[in-house]
């Protein structure tokens, strides 16, 4: 009777867990542990988070429902340092398009022949970096993002680097520094190595982009170069604009739209 009610208690016990964390992890190829859910049956697409996020964030907004209600195959990951996946502490962690490969590690992990991707705000720049490295990407949607990241030394990702690192001459960034240092759930050495080695696409590469890639900027997001000038580098792309700022265009019922519509 007692080993009865142990098992039924472990299987109880068992779905609560799976019903809190609903979803996996895949190891990438240098061992670090990639959280990500997947949900629905159609065409894959993969949602890429901005600086700080994780997957989840995504679900704040009406893109993942609409995307799951218009029959895509919905994928969110935790890049690496972020969420519940694995927040490396070593350079190696973070160099050489680390966090675009684990978003490639995925996709072939789940044994996709081509996928769709959505990315926003530093999820854009991850995203730019599977225009060049990976074929099967069919369709690419680059949210808050304009031409800044295309430098490498672009000055507000130095800038934002060495604060985290304990740097307060570079006031440009003080929100976002001091949103990290609000929360204590965020790793702030994991953040300043996604600074340090965050990766830049170049005008050359971009001018050599063939799949349909979609640009979409709030009204009033001002924080990251000129989305005309991306544009612009990117052959056959389109721009788009919906209301909102940085933080709360990829929120609006018109960013949904946009993407679905481009998806389609």
């Amino acid at each position: 009777m007692k080993k009865s009610v142990i098992i039924l208690l472990l299987l109880i016990f068992g779905y609560n867990s799976q019903a809190q964390s609903p979803g996996s992890y895949y190891t990438a190829v240098d061992g670090t542990k990639i959280y990500y859910e997947v949900k629905g049956g159609g065409f894959p697409v993969i949602l890429v988070h901005g600086f700080s996020g994780t997957g989840e964030g995504w679900k704040k907004g009406p893109l993942y429902a609409d995307l799951l209600n218009a029959g895509y195959k919905v994928i969110i990951i935790d890049q690496r340092g972020n969420g519940r996946s694995d927040k490396p502490h070593s350079d190696a962690g973070y160099a050489n398009d680390a966090e675009a490969k684990d978003v490639m590690g995925l996709a072939s992990h789940l044994k996709l022949k081509k996928y769709d991707v959505v990315g926003y705000s530093r999820g854009s720049i991850i995203a730019s970096r599977l225009l060049v490295l990976d074929k099967r990407v069919q369709k690419l949607v680059m949210g808050g993002m304009g031409d800044a990241y295309t430098n490498p030394e672009w000055p507000r990702r130095v800038h934002a680097y060495k604060a985290l690192m304990g740097d307060t001459t570079f006031h440009d960034v003080d929100g976002m520094i001091n949103y990290i240092h609000s929360n204590p759930a965020f790793d702030v050495t994991a953040l300043a190595l996604q600074q340090k080695y965050q990766p830049s696409t170049s005008p050359q590469e971009l001018a050599k982009v063939k799949i349909p890639v979609l640009i979409i900027c709030g009204t009033e997001d001002h924080d990251n170069g000129s989305e005309t000038a991306l544009n612009k580098l990117i052959p056959g792309s389109k721009l788009n604009y919906v209301p909102g700022d940085h933080n709360s265009a990829s929120r609006t019922i018109q960013f949904s739209a946009d993407v679905l519509a481009f998806l389609k």
